[in-house]
């Protein structure tokens, strides 16, 4: 059985319909994808789809370039954000399988003074 994919995941809307939300122009979206800050998929035909997230990334690079950052410094915040997603992320897996871990330990040790 396949999984079905989150809606934040599935690529929805063609450029003009993206540009709304967002309030970005069609060339201003063309011109972040060429940059590398947005790759939308993209259909057999080459049209381009947008997901959610895609949309919520535009919506983050365009308030770093309202705040005055550049496109390429836009490109590397973006790169830390995700990195340190990614981090926190992995740190909650590591102190939960810490703690479960001690868990097992303490359980093996009453264990142990028992027999």
């Amino acid at each position: 059985m396949s999984e079905r994919p989150q809606p934040s995941d599935r690529s929805l809307y063609s450029i003009s319909v993206a540009a709304v939300p967002v309030g970005l122009t069609i060339p201003t979206l063309r011109l972040y994808e060429e940059k590398g800050l947005v790759m939308p998929e993209r259909t057999e035909g080459g049209t381009r789809r947008y997901s959610d997230a895609d949309l919520a990334r535009i919506t983050r690079v365009s308030e770093l370039v309202e705040s005055g950052v550049t496109l390429g410094a836009v490109a590397m915040v973006l790169d830390l954000q995700d990195d340190n997603a990614d981090l926190n992320s992995r740190n909650r897996g590591l102190r939960r399988r810490n703690t479960a871990l001690r868990e097992d330990n303490a359980r093996l040790r009453r264990q142990n003074d028992l027999t």
